[in-house]
């Protein structure tokens, strides 16, 4: 069963990101005190999510701990293949998503963790980001639905 495992926001870019049991998301304008939230939002801006199995793996296979909210996105997921997702509608709790594009990883997050493999391994598991359709909360351990 797909899930949220974690959340988290920061109100400002570069600052660490805040574990929260809950977000606020409004239709095409982001996650309400996150740094990306903007009126109008371009929507590769408005929500991340990434898989916590993709974490674990690069965790395990570098012999790290690096805990799953430093990979600065919005939801942390559980037994998802986020990749798949382009394109598709999904319903997050009772927020309903488009995903939109795959998150690449960035410079700022290899100096960040101090981890030059970051681009390599994240390339293609780096998350995804989507546009949202619905306006709700969403909070840790709500199912994930592809409609």
């Amino acid at each position: 069963m797909s899930k949220v495992f974690k959340l988290g926001i920061t109100d400002k870019n570069n600052k660490k990101i805040n574990e929260v049991k809950f977000i606020e998301v409004l239709s095409n304008k982001g996650v309400v005190g996150d740094r990306h939230f903007n009126e109008y939002n371009d929507p590769y801006c408005q929500l991340s999510l990434i898989e916590s199995e993709n974490i674990d793996y690069y965790n395990l296979k570098f012999g790290l701990n690096i805990p799953y909210l430093d990979f600065r996105r919005n939801i942390v997921t559980k037994g998802i293949q986020l990749n798949e997702l382009v394109g598709k509608i999904l319903k997050i709790g009772e927020v309903k998503v488009e995903g939109i594009d795959l998150c690449r990883p960035c410079r700022h997050l290899t100096e960040v963790l101090d981890q030059k493999n970051i681009l390599k391994e994240f390339l293609r598991r780096g998350g995804l980001r989507c546009k949202i359709l619905s306006s709700s909360k969403i909070y840790i351990d709500d199912q994930i639905e592809i409609l």
